[in-house]
């Protein structure tokens, strides 16, 4: 009796997936899962990665429709760089908190008091405000998009404040203004979390995304001696999947979104990857459930709109970015 339910949920997720297949052939569709999504979404994407990534792979792929199962700035940014595409996202209120932190106004308006300055946005922010911005980057090119603004030029780096500590460390650039935005899950993997598992760990290597608040003590627990240089990498995304595809670790311990476990143990079966914090779980990500995507795909709904002025100006911005040099992973 106890494997009953786990044969018939089998046999629902093979008929679900199998519908999805169909319909997205029937709609000459492309599905494309962010790292963080659910991992049913994940399995049953044409293309898992982040969301530059994705959306560049977007704009390649032959197919006239982008589902695009992610939060809502990553699928305008898709339509900036497909205008020509049909994109569907499968919850149109599946936003994210850092995105929110910065909005078109605020960046005029921060330009204004610093004339002058050169504007870098993290591709984690609306469509409205890349057009505002003279320069997009991910996390994993920001410090070469950092570089590549000359010396005597002030910066102003948005939105995330601890991604902003990251780059003017590693850059030693003085003259960067940060916005003072976090996602809150990366925000509440903090300092305090991180020592706990390195300490209940001691012979794990650690990969610490560079939006968390606690990048900044993983950094401190190298400097101090008390955790190797070695077993210690500030990485994307997808320099995480990059690392692990290579890692030879018994264990690795991930400061990130916990999705990322599933595209990681997938890569890597061998190692043992575990959540700094468990409960580091982005509930906008997951809004996109597997009812969702089906009906998306069967009935269309879902479609992002950007007109043309704004899609235009914030192309410009992430066409920058690319003509410096996008990591092979894309990036945040």
């Amino acid at each position: 009796m106890a494997t009953a339910p786990a044969a018939a949920d089998t046999t629902l997720s093979q008929d679900w997936a199998a519908e999805v297949r169909r319909l997205a052939e029937s709609r000459d569709a492309v599905i494309l899962a962010h790292n963080y999504q659910r991992p049913e979404i994940q399995d049953v994407a044409d293309h898992t990665g982040d969301s530059l990534a994705l959306s560049r792979l977007a704009a390649e792929v032959d197919a006239s429709t982008i589902v695009f199962c992610g939060v809502h700035f990553m699928a305008e940014t898709a339509k900036i760089l497909s205008p020509e595409k049909t994109v569907l996202l499968p919850d149109l209120a599946a936003g994210c908190s850092l995105a929110d932190t910065v909005t078109a106004e605020d960046v005029r308006a921060w330009r204004a008091e610093h004339p002058g300055a050169v504007v870098v946005a993290y591709v984690n922010t609306s469509a409205a405000v890349k057009a505002e911005t003279d320069i997009c980057c991910t996390s994993s090119n920001a410090a070469d998009v950092v570089r590549s603004v000359p010396e005597d030029r002030e910066i102003l780096f948005l939105p995330d404040q601890f991604l902003g500590a990251h780059v003017k460390r590693v850059t030693g650039r003085e003259n960067i203004h940060v916005w003072m935005g976090e996602c809150h899950v990366h925000a509440g993997i903090d300092g305090h979390t991180l020592r706990e598992r390195v300490a209940a760990e001691p012979d794990a290597e650690l990969y610490v995304h560079p939006e968390c608040g606690c990048a900044t003590s993983a950094l401190y627990l190298v400097g101090s001696g008390a955790v190797p240089q070695d077993r210690v990498k500030v990485l994307s995304t997808g320099g995480m999947l990059s690392a692990a595809e290579e890692s030879k670790a018994d264990k690795v311990l991930i400061a990130t979104e916990t999705g990322m476990l599933h595209q990681l143990r997938a890569a890597n079966p061998v190692t043992a990857f575990e959540p700094v914090n468990p409960r580091a779980e982005c509930h906008y990500m997951k809004m996109i459930t597997a009812e969702k995507l089906l009906a998306t795909l069967r009935d269309g709904t879902g479609e992002i709109r950007v007109d043309d002025d704004t899609a235009a100006k914030a192309r410009r911005s992430v066409e920058r970015m690319v003509a410096i040099g996008t990591p092979s992973r894309g990036g945040e």
